[in-house]
């Protein structure tokens, strides 16, 4: 996200669920959101939108109702590239979303969308099935040395969400995963993609 805003690209991040009550408090869900856009801020997010769909109960929701919702945010920005979450995470609402958002990209109707890619999240994606589909094999790599320090300062923003390590959602191991991921392709730090589509005109 640092980067390109440093590239002067206008990001903006869609939150697609709100934890339920029952297992969310209110005022925990607020604690979240307030971390949420101290992050962003940091990182020069442009903007944070909201569809308040139930979490962690995106199974209870028809997939084209979240697909249509999902399509207007597209149509309202017109973002050239997208990022979703892995289709292959553990947690079945990253499913709910990466399916959606295939739908809401689809390549018709003067769709802005000419790349769209999938994401890994640290203590989803890692501790998915091994089996299948389900293993993240990326193929686009983005150089993040200059934007390391940056990531794990907003990261320190999710105090509600980051642990301490050796857990998989710690600073060390997003640290370690940038390291790896950058010793792949020979720099120092790197985020790991999997291309999903990409149009070139």
């Amino acid at each position: 996200m640092a980067r390109h805003a440093a590239q002067g690209d206008a990001v903006h991040v869609l939150i697609v669920t709100r934890g339920i009550p029952e297992i969310f408090p209110p005022d925990h869900v607020d604690l979240i959101f307030r971390e949420l856009r101290a992050a962003h801020a940091l990182l020069g997010g442009a903007g944070i939108h909201f569809l308040d769909f139930p979490s962690p109960r995106l199974d209870t929701v028809a997939g084209y109702l979240l697909a249509d919702a999902i399509k207007r945010v597209v149509q309202e920005l017109r973002p050239e590239v997208v990022y979703a979450p892995y289709q292959g995470d553990l947690h079945g609402d990253h499913q709910a979303v990466y399916q959606a958002t295939l739908v809401a990209a689809r390549p018709i109707d003067d769709c802005s969308v000419r790349r769209l890619l999938c994401y890994e999240t640290l203590s989803e994606t890692d501790w998915a099935s091994p089996f299948g589909n389900n293993t993240f094999t990326p193929t686009v790599f983005v150089e993040i040395t200059d934007f390391l320090e940056l990531k794990l300062k907003a990261m320190e923003c999710y105090r509600t969400q980051t642990k301490a390590a050796p857990h998989s959602r710690s600073l060390p191991s997003i640290e370690a995963l940038a390291r790896l991921r950058g010793g792949t392709v020979s720099v120092s730090a790197a985020e790991a993609f999997m291309l999903v589509r990409e149009v070139v005109r």
